[in-house]
């Protein structure tokens, strides 16, 4: 990863970081990434961006990566460090991407005020609402990894039980990284993403995530899966910007029933379901450049 990482302050004073890439002279996206993750969550080549004629902002979110912990965060919280940093590098106008534990935190944004900063929202692959309002709990867990209803087992022991899990498998995962990428994230995990975590540049690129998600520990996963089970923060009815919301059939991380539930929640959404995509996509620079051109309404 070559592009420059920027640091500023947030109003409360937490340090905020973000990677400024793509066009320079292009629509502005922030995108916000999965859990876990960090602002090297891009794709590899960066000209997709340029194709694209998209200036694709990444940041940090709190606790990950060199941003710093906000503990106790709601999906909500999100968006109001979205906006600084909107306000950091004078953006008017702008759209937000968020893809899988960034899903509901992009469809934050879309609900923030003051309203027509954020002109549009894309969730690809993101959860549901958990408990009451949102999916119940089994149906909340149905069809996930055993590594990610393991997660929720933690998270519903609490802060200390989740903390001590994630320090395991975020060690776990740097492992396997290093040794058997095939193996990421457990034996659970459909061909056609088992198949896109193999790729040499996509590993790669999820070595430079892992060792910086966690550079300052792993309470940046810790609040997101703690935020994922707790009330939002927000309502889906407060959004009235377009969003893109978009799935796979075949997702064992986001099972479809996530997808359908958030259909049927978000008046404004234009839904794209794949049949064959699991987490990933089936062809990801493809749906990229789609998404990244929908977000500019080009």
């Amino acid at each position: 990863m070559t592009l420059l990482t920027r640091l500023f302050h947030l109003p409360d004073g937490r340090q905020a970081a973000y990677c400024d890439g793509g066009d320079p002279d292009g629509y502005p996206v922030i995108a916000l990434h999965g859990t876990p993750g960090c602002r090297f969550s891009r794709w590899p080549a960066e000209s997709l961006y340029n194709e694209a004629g998209v200036r694709y902002i990444t940041p940090d979110r709190a606790g990950y990566g060199q941003a710093s912990r906000k503990p106790g965060r709601t999906v909500a919280d999100e968006a109001a460090d979205v906006l600084a940093l909107a306000d950091e590098l004078g953006l008017d106008r702008f759209a937000v991407t968020g893809g899988s534990g960034g899903g509901a935190a992009a469809l934050a944004c879309g609900a923030a005020r003051p309203a027509g900063r954020v002109e549009r929202v894309a969730c690809a692959v993101g959860l549901a609402s958990y408990g009451p309002g949102g999916l119940p709990h089994e149906d909340w867990i149905a069809g996930q990894t055993s590594e990610n209803v393991q997660e929720i087992e933690w998270a519903l022991h609490g802060e200390e039980a989740l903390a001590r899990g994630l320090t395991a498998s975020q060690a776990d995962l740097a492992e396997r990284l290093a040794s058997d990428s095939a193996s990421l994230f457990g034996d659970d995990v459909p061909d056609v993403d088992r198949q896109f975590f193999a790729q040499p540049e996509v590993v790669e690129v999820m070595k430079l995530i892992t060792a910086e998600q966690a550079a300052h520990g792993i309470y940046g996963w810790v609040d997101d899966t703690l935020s994922q089970i707790s009330p939002w923060g927000f309502d889906l009815s407060q959004i009235t910007v377009p969003v893109l919301l978009s799935y796979g059939l075949k997702d064992a991380f986001t099972p479809p029933a996530h997808g359908h539930w958030l259909a049927a929640h978000l008046p404004t959404a234009t839904v794209q379901v794949n049949a064959e995509a699991g987490h990933t996509g089936t062809d990801p620079e493809a749906e990229i450049t789609r998404e990244l051109t929908w977000l500019r309404g080009a």
